[in-house]
């Protein structure tokens, strides 16, 4: 994967929902919004499960549970398996094509989209591509230093980071105000305290996503219903997430379809950045204050 390959459009390194909010087109946003990595959901609820066997496909779809708090073990046991295995990949590349609805004041839902290709060597590598409608954007971090780069605008930061990804996604969040996309996919089975939160599980059967048999899952928290279609066989990765907000009249939706590559090339290079000529370096406290500004 090359920085300098096939330049989007003009880009800041504002978040999308931030830019969505100031724009005069899209008018002011309601609701309780999904964040982009939406799988905060299912965070940490994978380590505290009970560890049974593996899951088998149900024959056909089960209907709907009749009680709305019922929680199926099969269902919970499978957050289990998934979890357990996620956490022995030592080297990954995902890739989602994301759909999400966002609520104007007026009532009306409109959904966007956005592309994510996240690679991931662990225990401190990182490298991340985004296009959607806010334009185009990198994010790297080699164990010593995190980068944005906006490569249109021309522009980067680079800061000092720690040395594993867990604390990266603390120390960005806590100083910089930054979530990165798709990260929740580092701490399945590290929150006990997610689990309790789940009120009802459901093993719905078996399913597809792009041609990968699947068993489909239904989960209910306080204000979220949402749904995973975990790959059955030796590779239990999740394929497909799908998240419904109960607490908005409109119940806008987040969805997620995975592809994974479990063997990805890749060299150090490719997760430390080295500025092209003319590229201009800022600061992220600068880009903090600009944000700022904009509320």
């Amino acid at each position: 994967m090359n920085l300098l390959e096939k330049p989007q459009r003009q880009i800041d390194f504002s978040t999308p929902l931030m830019r969505r909010n100031s724009s005069p087109l899209m008018g002011g946003w309601r609701g309780g919004l999904l964040r982009l990595s939406a799988m905060f959901v299912v965070a940490g609820t994978v380590l505290c499960a009970p560890m049974g066997s593996g899951v088998l496909a149900k024959t056909g779809h089960q209907a709907a549970s009749q009680d709305d708090n019922a929680i199926d073990p099969d269902a919970m046991a499978a957050l289990n398996k998934m979890g357990a295995y996620m956490r022995t990949l030592k080297a990954f590349q995902v890739k989602a094509d994301v759909s999400t609805d966002k609520v104007r004041n007026d009532g009306q839902t409109i959904e966007f989209s956005s592309k994510v290709d996240i690679m991931i060597v662990r225990p401190n590598r990182m490298r991340v591509e985004v296009n959607d409608d806010a334009g185009h954007r990198f994010y790297l971090f080699n164990g010593k230093e995190f980068t944005i780069y906006g490569q249109v605008a021309g522009f980067y930061a680079t800061v000092p980071a720690p040395d594993t990804l867990a604390k990266l996604h603390d120390d960005l969040s806590d100083k910089y105000g930054i979530e990165l996309p798709l990260t929740d996919l580092f701490y399945w089975g590290t929150d006990d305290a997610i689990m309790k939160r789940i009120t009802a599980a459901d093993d719905i059967g078996p399913s597809t996503v792009d041609g990968v048999t699947c068993e489909q899952y239904a989960f209910r928290q306080a204000g979220i219903d949402w749904q995973i279609w975990i790959q059955l066989g030796e590779f239990p990765l999740p394929r497909k997430l799908v998240i419904r907000t109960l607490t908005d009249d409109a119940k806008p939706q987040h969805s997620e379809v995975l592809t994974w590559n479990l063997a990805p090339s890749y060299s150090d290079s490719a997760f430390t950045f080295v500025p092209p000529d003319g590229v201009n370096r800022i600061t992220l406290e600068e880009i903090r204050a600009a944000k700022a500004a904009q509320k």
